[in-house]
Formats: C-alpha cells, sequence, structure tokens
C-alpha cells in the first residue's frame, strides 16, 4: 500500500495524493485485494461439454459401477519436505541429494466410488500395457458382467486399439476426461492423501521401500475410508484443484474474473472457499 501510494504521488501524468488508509478504503470498496498471480491451461477440446457431462452422468446415475484410474508420478528417491514432530528448536533435516541414482516410478492407481476404496501398482514407466491390467482389475471388482464405466485422461496409453476392442468385449464404457481437464476425474482427490501421509517429511531409500509405505496406507485408507484426517487431507486436494483451475469440482465456473490491465494474459483471482464437499 505504501509503494503504491508513492507511485501515484510521482506520477508524471496525473498526481494523485491520497493516504494509505484512503486508499485501502478506495481499493476494498472495489473489491481489488493484492494477490499473486496464477496461470492454467483452458481447454480447447470441442467435445469438452460432452464428455463432462457424461463423467457427471455416470456419476450420479451409476456410482456403484464407477471408476476412476489415473497415473500418479513420476516418482522419484529423494528427501520430501513436509510436517513432523521433533524436538522444539531442532527440526528435521533432511540430506541434500547430488546423484540421483534409482531412477522414476508411476503409481497407477484405481478408484471405486461406489466403495469408496483405492488400490493400484507402481510400475517403471506409463505403457498400454499396464493401463490394460489396470482396466481387468477394474473389470474382476465387477465379475457380474453388467456394464461398468471407468474416468480417465487422454493420455495415449489409456486408449489404445487394443484397449478399446478390450474394453467394447467386456462391456466397459471409457469415459475420458476432456484435453487440458483431467482435474475433472475423481481421482484425482485420492493422490492428494496419498502424497502427504507417505511422502510427506520421509526419506526412502529405495523404491521398493516408497512402494510398501503406500501400499500400507492404502490398506489403511481402505478400512478407514471416512476417518477425519482423510477426509481433511481430500478437502484440501480439492479446493487446490479448484485454486490453481478456478473450477467448481467437475464443472467449468460459468463467470470468469476480470484479467487486470498490463498483467500479460495472466488472472489474478482469490481461492474460493465456499462449497467444499
Amino acid at each position: 500500500m505504501r509503494k503504491l501510494a508513492a507511485y501515484l504521488r510521482r506520477n508524471d501524468q496525473r498526481i494523485i495524493r491520497v493516504g494509505r488508509e484512503r486508499l485501502r478504503q478506495l481499493l476494498h470498496s472495489h473489491q481489488i485485494t493484492f494477490q499473486r498471480t496464477r496461470t492454467w491451461k483452458e481447454s480447447r477440446d470441442p467435445d469438452k461439454d460432452r464428455k463432462l457431462d457424461r463423467i457427471e452422468e455416470v456419476i450420479r446415475r451409476f456410482p456403484d459401477r464407477c471408476f476412476a484410474f489415473d497415473q500418479f508420478g513420476p516418482l522419484s528417491i529423494r528427501p520430501c519436505h513436509g510436517a513432523t514432530w521433533a524436538p522444539e528448536s531442532r527440526p528435521t533435516r533432511l540430506p541434500a541429494t547430488y546423484h540421483r541414482t534409482h531412477g522414476i516410478r508411476y503409481f497407477h492407481g484405481c478408484y471405486s466410488l461406489g466403495d469408496d476404496q483405492v488400490w493400484g501398482v507402481s510400475r517403471r514407466r506409463k505403457g498400454a500395457d499396464h493401463t490394460l491390467a489396470a482396466l481387468k482389475s477394474i473389470r474382476a471388482a465387477r465379475p457380474d458382467g453388467a456394464p461398468i464405466y471407468v474416468i480417465l485422461d487422454n493420455l495415449s496409453a489409456n486408449k489404445t486399439p487394443a484397449i478399446r476392442a478390450w474394453a467394447e468385449r467386456n462391456k466397459v464404457e471409457l469415459c475420458f476426461t476432456p484435453t487440458n481437464a483431467s482435474w475433472a476425474n475423481p481421482i484425482e482427490a485420492q493422490f492428494g492423501p496419498l502424497r502427504t501421509f507417505t511422502m510427506s517429511g520421509s526419506n526412502h531409500r529405495n523404491h521398493t521401500v516408497l512402494a510398501r509405505a503406500m501400499q500400507d496406507y492404502l490398506r489403511w485408507r481402505n478400512q478407514h475410508a471416512r476417518h477425519p484426517d482423510v477426509l481433511a487431507a481430500q478437502r484440501r486436494e480439492r479446493a487446490r484443484i479448484r485454486s490453481e483451475h478456478q473450477r467448481r469440482w467437475g464443472r467449468p465456473r460459468t463467470t470468469r474474473q476480470p484479467t487486470l490491465p498490463g498483467v500479460g494474459g495472466q488472472r489474478t483471482r482469490r481461492s474460493p472457499r465456499s462449497g467444499l464437499r
């Protein structure tokens, strides 16, 4: 506020002398606050509305037969910052890493909306064979032969001809999210708690230890799906997705915040706080 008032006083075109308190009142009356700039990609998928409508329809009409699939990663072996219990004035210190020789992994996760259960496995890469194996595990969760619906993104490994042919034979409808709109996948909110409880404040020795920690969390999480800590972590992840993409969960916002002049196409906005689910 002090810098803005000084700038107005030094303006060569029009000198404005105003106190900081009056300037604050004027900005407040016009609902202008000091915020960080954010950028994001708008989906240009021509079928965006149709895909979002179909995702919302299957979630609403067939929750017991609706699943979500996505890849989480890349996961590397490195110290991760976080919050831990420690003696006062002696925080836990993480070592620096200069050579990372363990490579990366990807967690292929599946989420059952009706059962509120999450399962998955770590892989070395994201391939069509791994996606097909995940889809088969989802099909096995409902072995009655009735149709099921799987929400997944537009990764090329998720929609090969072999996967499409298998899905048609086994009554699996693939509901793809629009391009640059992976936020519409319900499993995204499950990856936040997975990251919080297994990677925050950790220093795993190798990928085997990390994979065991993730499986231990999934077993505990599936037994305590309504635990307050799990629900709070899911709410934080949904709020983060909404604040980054300026979206309600599952649908685009109908109104947009105005773009301030001189920001170079980037929008400034306030993170929404209402409507948490």
